[in-house]
């Protein structure tokens, strides 16, 4: 493999997450992707520090707006098209967290560390605002525009679609009902419905699994695609 061989992760990359500034872990995590023979590229899940993220410069490459997180190491930003080996292909991170059934609390509530301690006691799993959780795992109006008119600009053809999360009626396929639909979906279902494309690969809900002959639910699998 080389630089110009991509290994594309589907959402929570998780790499950039310590609050405040590389930790001493991340910083070792990113230099050993970046010293290997090929390059990762990464939509965001919902995993991620996006007050971090979000705060690298906005770059262009290979048709599209990235934020180069090292040289080789790469975020794919929401709603771009980007010509990699003569394909094209759309990317759009983000998903709703289903890990936050305790709920997200707020570090300046002064009731904070009270209710932390319950949550730590019992068995639900919660969230810390801007610790843990940020409300930019869903898109804003402006990234899904983007990418509406990034698609009609090419004919509202691709070859490769590669998001977290995936369109309403898959995750009907995927769970039956377990899921409920939120902005994303519904968003994604739009995709889903008017542009053409040949696969579309899809994380978040950790499984391997052809859910169609054109969608993939990748969690530990890899497969080659070029």
């Amino acid at each position: 493999m080389s630089k110009d061989d991509f290994v594309i992760i589907c959402g929570d990359f998780g790499g950039v997450w310590n609050s405040g500034r590389e930790s001493k872990e991340e910083k070792h995590v990113l230099d050993w992707l970046d010293s290997k023979s090929f390059t990762t590229l990464f939509v965001d899940g919902n995993h991620e520090n996006f007050d971090r993220l979000y705060a690298y410069p906005v770059e262009e490459w290979h048709g599209g707006k990235v934020h180069k997180i090292r040289p080789s190491v790469i975020h794919l930003m929401r709603g771009q098209i980007f010509e990699i080996d003569g394909k094209r292909f759309f990317t759009f991170g983000g998903a709703t967290s289903h890990d936050i059934s305790g709920g997200i609390l707020e570090p300046d509530d002064p009731d904070f560390w009270y209710k932390k301690k319950l949550l730590d006691r019992g068995t639900l799993p919660y969230r810390i605002h801007h610790v843990s959780w940020w409300p930019e795992e869903l898109p804003s109006e402006a990234e899904m525009e983007e990418g509406r008119q990034n698609l009609s600009a090419h004919g509202n053809v691709v070859d490769f679609i590669v998001t977290h999360c995936c369109a309403s009626s898959t995750q009907v396929l995927l769970g039956g009902g377990m899921y409920t639909p939120d902005a994303l979906t519904v968003y994604l279902e739009e995709i889903r419905q008017n542009v053409k494309f040949k696969k579309w690969f899809f994380g978040h809900y950790h499984d391997n699994r052809n859910v169609s002959a054109e969608e993939i639910l990748l969690y530990e699998q890899m497969i080659r695609i070029l």
